[in-house]
């Protein structure tokens, strides 16, 4: 149990002993920061686990707290009440210097509107100063002494020390409240599973150096606070599981109306449109303040991949902005068909605004003078006052150019737009990557509820317009993120989003158990399976592309002029209609049709070079056999979506530069090229099948980590598989299209009986891989089948591998299935030790209820005749 948990338990069922916040923090807190409920409930818990005889010495705990939910706040709380109990020496630490100014001027500049305490801090009767100091030498015995510095300088100065700076010395003797911002980026040590921090090593790490200072005095104090413990570290969880005094997802802020409501627009539209459309909505949204009386300045930030793109796409922009002309603003409008932006136009002819006034004005506010730049730490550091004051009057910038200084450590209120400069995504099995976390985490600090007041019993820090839709100021509660047309990335970076608020009790357990009958049949006592192994295999052999590459079909969309607004962390989509129309085709045809569309394609991406191919594919004899031999691209097949009934020239060019740069992508990313081995070994089942626990994330509906005996499955796919003696494991969790498949083979066990004696079906969760004979690629097919009778000297078993495959999934994984056809005749079992049994390792095709019925049905009764001559 989570030590909140613990402290929950307490509030709930023993509410005396849940501690009341004293008026020595509420009373020397900044007045302007209304503390909100979860804040104090933050203090309590602090202060219950503080005051209790189970608090450890040292104390060490974390505040695992959504972005933009006021950790520095807490922090400044925490202070003055340890001064009351006797703590005078402050630490801040964190990982960035930008972080280490902000904060800075949070605790020091009374003039700042984010200084967090009261305008005189009193404490039993007696004026406290908050001193900053570079070390604790002759700290002042009546006053809050803050030493502030990054990680990498404490780290540094502890080792390497230097004059004035602080040293291990300082905190044997006095103790201290150490406090970590961004703590997560600490957990060098035990992210990865070292135990003993005191351990001496050749190469001490910043958990090492914070470890050893914490605990030089045993009444130190470390206060860590973070949004992204990453908790499904199983040594980060079990460190931190009885530290996590309080809990306040991303999840719950956004639930509780803390937040901007965070909705996607993907436009298929060039970068330069997505940028203007949003500085429309900006200026849309500062009008709509100003009709109410509220001073609220909108930002727009452009996001970009690298620092160069940044500064190119800077420079675009001002250029962009000189020329602007109200007919550049009335075709993005016009091709729009997305209601907000009609909402919007409407909004602007309401108040007499046409387009060319509206250029104007958007030529003015976004000048260059009103634009600023945040590239490179120099630039971060010098203008962090500025970027950490954007929502003061005097503060004139609208606009912000950056690539990723923002995404950690940044305050801002009134940033309601976001342009991505990039489409590229970076998932891995499904699984957002760390740019797209990183953009989570930008987004949750622009999801920061900018507040305001238009009626007195408005609630001023939580959204007001929710279930008003047709309110003009709901679009004052949202922050846009203008990005590509491509479901896929919202749907990663949505689970980065969700993710960046889970805790691990959201995720399922599941057990595959295997049966106690099974382990006591010989066939798992000593029976074995065939599987396969990958092999190196020389260049000079490679005469095809990889059929993972060259098999598949590519979905590519050409300047559809779709738009669409997503809700994020939520199931909420506003689409909208345009008729487009698609066309099938291979590059062999497109070469076809015109030979120098592909090849300037292929010019332009430098895999394509004829003397860099051939470092690949040594016996390639010319760029045009590349083209339109269909070992190569000539079968590569397309799907091209655009407004065209008959693709122009222009649009088969974009669609063959989108192919081709992610085949080019996959060709650079080959290091070594491997083949699978035709010779199947064998290896004993009870080593490869047994006993496993995974995690499943939202298990819902008849999906992946639902039981197939739950209420929730159809009558037709429910089975009991606990008392099925055919199943070994326990149950099945897979997803629809197996519980399809466990259903259709249960109908037939009785007929498969009649002919064998054992029957098996086995579910394959990751334990055994094949590797494909063309390109050696790692598979691993969901089922096995084992099936068992005698003959005249022995006994023949049959071993079938079976893929069930969503529809979605059937082309691009067709190598797959080339693949589990190939090893009936290509496939030979090898056994160790020689036998009178004859092996049979087979696949089948794709199981699949509506695309495969007919090829899988024929190729199930092959093995409900007599098979022994197979």
């Amino acid at each position: 149990m989570f030590l909140f948990q613990q402290i929950d338990s307490i509030r709930d069922f023993s509410p005396i002993a849940y501690k009341e916040l004293p008026d020595v923090i509420s009373d020397n807190l900044n007045s302007a920061f209304e503390l909100r409920p979860y804040q104090i409930d933050a203090f309590r818990n602090f202060i219950t686990f503080y005051e209790s005889d189970k608090c450890p010495n040292p104390t060490q705990v974390l505040f695992h707290m959504a972005t933009g939910s006021g950790k520095t706040l807490i922090m400044a709380g925490l202070i003055v009440y340890l001064y009351r109990h006797g703590y005078r020496n402050f630490l801040f630490f964190v990982n960035l210097d930008n972080i280490v100014k902000k904060t800075k001027d949070n605790f020091l500049n009374a003039a700042s509107a984010k200084y967090l305490f009261s305008e005189q801090i009193v404490i039993g009767g007696e004026t406290v100063k908050v001193n900053e100091v570079s070390n604790f030498q002759g700290a002042n015995p009546d006053a809050i002494n803050i030493c502030f510095t990054t990680t990498q300088g404490l780290h540094s100065d502890m080792w390497f020390p230097k004059e004035n700076s602080p040293s291990f010395d300082d905190f044997t003797d006095s103790k201290t409240v150490l406090i970590a911002d961004e703590a997560h980026h600490l957990n060098v040590d035990t992210r990865r599973g070292k135990v003993d921090k005191n351990e001496e090593t050749s190469t001490q790490s910043w958990e090492t150096t914070v470890h050893r200072i914490f605990s030089a005095n045993r009444d130190n104090i470390l206060l860590e606070f973070t949004a992204t413990c990453d908790l499904q570290n199983p040594y980060i969880l079990r460190e931190y599981e009885n530290k996590i005094i309080f809990d306040y997802p991303l999840r719950k802020f956004r639930e509780e109306k803390y937040s901007k409501q965070v909705r996607a627009i993907r436009a298929d539209i060039s970068y330069t449109d997505r940028a203007l459309q949003a500085l429309m909505f900006s200026q849309y949204r500062l009008k709509v303040f100003q009709d109410h009386r509220i001073y609220i300045k909108p930002v727009v930030l452009f996001k970009a991949k690298t620092i160069a793109e940044s500064k190119d796409f800077e420079q675009t922009f001002y250029e962009m902005m000189r020329t602007l002309s109200g007919s550049i603003l009335e075709r993005i409008v016009t091709s729009s068909p997305l209601a907000e932006v009609k909402r919007m136009t409407d909004y602007f002819f309401s108040k007499d605004i046409d387009f060319v006034e509206l250029a104007q004005e958007l030529k003015e506010e976004f000048s260059p003078d009103h634009c600023i730049s945040v590239n490179d730490d120099k630039e971060a550091i010098e203008n962090q006052i500025i970027l950490n004051s954007l929502e003061s009057r005097d503060n004139p910038y609208r606009a912000i150019f950056e690539v990723k200084k923002l995404d950690e450590g940044w305050d801002v209120l009134n940033l309601f737009d976001i342009v991505r400069l990039y489409e590229t995504r970076d998932a891995s099995k499904g699984k957002p990557g760390s740019a797209t976390i990183a953009e989570a985490q930008l987004i949750g600090r622009g999801a920061r509820y900018c507040p305001y007041v238009i009626n007195e019993d408005d609630e001023k820090y939580k959204r007001k317009y929710d279930s008003d839709i047709d309110n003009p100021l709901r679009v004052c509660e949202e922050l846009y993120y203008h990005c590509q047309y491509d479901s896929r990335y919202i749907d990663e970076l949505n689970k980065a989003l969700i993710a960046s608020g889970i805790m691990p009790e959201s995720q399922t357990e599941i057990h595959y158990l295997l049966k106690d009958s099974f382990k006591q049949d010989d066939i798992y006592k000593t029976g074995i399976v065939f599987l396969n192994r990958r092999e190196l295999k020389s260049r000079r052999d490679i005469v095809e592309l990889l059929p993972s590459m060259r098999d598949k079909e590519y979905t590519v969309t050409v300047d559809t002029g779709k738009t669409t607004m997503d809700t994020m962390m939520m199931n909420a989509h506003t689409n909208t209609t345009v008729k487009t129309h698609t066309h099938r085709t291979t590059i062999g045809k497109i070469a076809e049709y015109n030979y120098s569309i592909v090849h300037s394609a292929m010019r332009r991406i430098d895999v394509f070079k004829f003397n860099v191919l051939r470092s690949y594919f040594p016996n390639l004899k010319s760029l045009r056999e590349f083209i339109i031999d269909a070992s190569y691209l000539g079968g590569v097949k397309m799907l091209i979506e655009s407004r065209n009934e008959t693709p122009s020239p222009e649009t088969l060019f974009l669609a063959c530069m989108s192919v081709l740069t992610k085949i080019g992508g996959g060709i650079s990313s080959i290091k070594e090229t491997y083949e699978g081995t035709t010779d199947f070994t064998d290896k004993k089942i009870n080593e490869v099948f047994r006993n496993k626990t995974i995690h499943i994330t939202d298990p819902h509906g008849e999906g992946v980590g639902i039981s197939q005996n739950a209420p929730s499955i159809r009558p037709e796919w429910k089975v009991n598989l606990r008392d099925m003696d055919w199943f070994i494991f326990n149950d099945n969790f897979g997803t629809t299209e197996e519980k399809a498949f466990v259903a259709y083979f249960s109908t037939y066990v009785e007929e498969l009986k009649k002919e064998y004696e054992k029957v098996y079906l086995v579910r394959n969760e990751r334990q055994l891989v094949l590797y494909s004979f063309n390109g050696g690629e790692r598979f691993e097919p969901d089922y096995l089948m084992f099936l068992c009778k005698r003959n005249a000297t022995g006994f023949e078993q049959y071993q079938i591998f079976v893929e069930p495959k969503g529809n979605h999934l059937i082309a691009q994984d067709k190598w797959k299935e080339d693949f589990l056809l190939q090893i009936e005749n290509r496939g030979i079992p090898k056994k160790t030790f020689a036998d009178d049994n004859k092996y049979f390792v087979w696949g089948f095709p794709f199981y699949n209820q509506q695309n495969r019925m007919t090829e899988f049905s024929k190729a199930f009764e092959s093995v409900l005749s007599d098979s022994t001559g197979a």
